[in-house]
């Protein structure tokens, strides 16, 4: 197979898979807090038409990195003990990259078992490989302090009052201004690049089990 179109088609997995399973995890956070605004809206489903959009699924399928419609959340409906609006905010923005993390040790472990198993073809543990790089890369992209991504809201957390008032009030600016920077340049490059090897590196280390697994990352 023509190897543009195999990443294509993987990149087309992790956006049918991937993605849902990261909005649907902001959904039942939130939910677990008392919002069921994502609920009531049928998001909470791994059906990926029910998430995806159309601009960040482009993005996926051309660069490897991208997002989906931002599952609707209300903290006013917040009614966990003990746990803020803003501080329900970071951890309902938190569980969708923790969600690409979990997935990328899942499909590491995947495709190291997969070399170690003479009966499963090689052509798997780069499959599983490439998802696991793709997942990493949601993981690291999301988490970035940009306002209104996933880091950005967990980042809200520890600002004063009325720079998160700022933040709110300009976040489609912020947003527009990111996504140019990001598509017209590539000074994020290499930052994002080591960021995700160091991601990498540790996952490698944690999915060999003392040696029991060969390590996949140089």
């Amino acid at each position: 197979m023509n190897e543009s179109l195999q990443t294509l088609i993987i990149r087309a997995f992790v956006l049918l898979t991937a993605m849902p399973i990261h909005e649907c995890a902001h959904g039942l956070v939130a939910n677990w807090l008392g919002d069921d605004t994502a609920e009531y809206q049928g998001r909470l489903t791994l059906n990926p038409f029910h998430h995806l959009d159309l601009m960040g699924s482009i993005l996926i399928l051309l660069a490897g990195f991208g997002w989906a419609k931002p599952v609707p959340v209300n903290p006013l409906n917040f009614r966990r003990n003990g746990i803020s609006m803003r501080a329900g905010m970071a951890l309902t923005a938190a569980a969708g990259p923790a969600s690409n993390l979990i997935l990328a040790l899942i499909f590491l472990l995947l495709a190291k078992v997969s070399l170690v198993v003479p009966a499963i073809p090689y052509a798997a543990a780069l499959v599983f490989i490439i998802v696991t790089e793709i997942n990493v890369m949601l993981a690291v992209f999301n988490l970035l302090p940009i306002y209104p991504m996933d880091g950005g809201r967990i980042f809200g957390f520890f600002l004063p009052d009325r720079a998160l008032d700022f933040m709110e009030r300009y976040q489609q600016q912020i947003q527009m201004a990111f996504m140019a920077l990001v598509l017209l340049t590539d000074v994020l490059d290499v930052p994002l690049g080591w960021i995700q090897y160091a991601v990498l590196k540790f996952f490698d280390m944690i999915t060999s089990l003392g040696g029991i697994l060969p390590n996949l990352v140089l």
